[in-house]
């Protein structure tokens, strides 16, 4: 059905590539993947680091792009990092453009690399690989199809067939009405160090939003994990997060904001949580230099008394 929705719906773009490009004016519209319900409030996270670091970017065409980074640091591993990443011709929607590949590659031999590709305008393939001390480590296949309402997608990750091993995740998202989005989501682990060789863990997802404000919540034999987003003003945007963990009886409260300053090109982001906590990383533009920024990071745990600082160049 998506693919022959699609094959109708095919078009050129302005270079002269396919595109495919999905229904438009549905309602209530598609709610997106289950693993993006908290997206609002996680995006609103500083990225924390630790010691000096400068990365270079350079954009070799309008598809591909290629990273260089160096972290020096007396805690996490410093050293060198090889970032390519390559986005195809075929457009879906106005955003999003397929195939995506990319990969960081390290000295040491350690690989992590990512493909998402398309099946017309419904179907969305993505796999993940780790390779690390010359084996390979974890892998993770995702096969997901999107509706005009709904999203259901299915997730194996380390798979061992003759042993039966792996995990495997069902999520399944519905839009019941343009604010409120219902899912659920079904686990099952199977590993030799899992009481009784497997686990199954259910959960349910529950999302309201209206544009400036969005309240999002899971819930399982697992634990319970509430977020809320609001978006105060067109600078200022606050998120709250609660997890609690039924099995190990601990909660984590956490508060995340994001200040954005257009007239002196900087964003400021920030973190209190509930653990004593305190982060915080300021990302200032550089000029005349295109496209660079200078970041300063700061992270305090008053009850570990530590006190970790970075500052990074990032340049292209």
């Amino acid at each position: 059905m998506g693919i022959a929705l699609a094959s109708s719906n095919r078009r050129v773009t302005d270079d002269g590539q396919p595109c495919v490009v999905c229904s438009e004016g549905s309602q209530p519209g598609n709610p997106g993947s289950f693993e993006d319900i908290h997206k609002k409030v996680k995006d609103l996270y500083p990225r924390n680091f630790e010691g000096a670091r400068l990365t270079v970017r350079k954009l070799l065409s309008r598809h591909f792009d290629v990273s260089h980074t160096v972290t020096l640091s007396s805690v996490t591993p410093s050293g060198y990092k090889f970032n390519a990443s390559y986005s195809g011709t075929k457009k879906v929607g106005l955003h999003e453009r397929y195939p995506l590949v990319s990969g960081d590659l390290m000295p040491n031999g350690n690989l992590n690399a990512r493909l998402v590709h398309t099946l017309g305008c419904r179907c969305r393939f993505k796999f993940a690989a780790q390779v690390a001390e010359g084996k390979y480590k974890a892998s993770s296949s995702s096969l997901e199809y999107r509706s005009d309402d709904s999203t259901v997608s299915l997730t194996l990750a380390n798979p061992h067939l003759m042993k039966l091993q792996g995990t495997v995740v069902l999520h399944f998202l519905q839009a019941i009405t343009s604010r409120i989005t219902l899912g659920a989501e079904v686990a099952y682990l199977g590993e030799p160090r899992v009481p009784k060789g497997m686990r199954t863990v259910v959960s349910g997802a529950f999302r309201y939003s209206t544009g400036p404000i969005t309240l999002s919540t899971t819930i399982g034999n697992a634990g319970v994990h509430v977020c809320y987003h609001r978006k105060a003003s067109q600078q200022l945007q606050l998120g709250v997060e609660l997890e609690a963990n039924f099995r190990t009886h601990e909660s984590v409260g956490t508060i995340v904001y994001q200040l954005d300053v257009p007239h002196a090109d900087l964003v400021f982001r920030g973190i209190v949580n509930s653990e004593t906590s305190i982060g915080a990383v300021f990302e200032k533009k550089l000029y005349p230099i295109p496209e660079s920024s200078l970041v300063i990071s700061g992270l305090l745990n008053h009850a570990k008394q530590q006190f970790r600082v970075g500052i990074g160049l990032n340049v292209g």
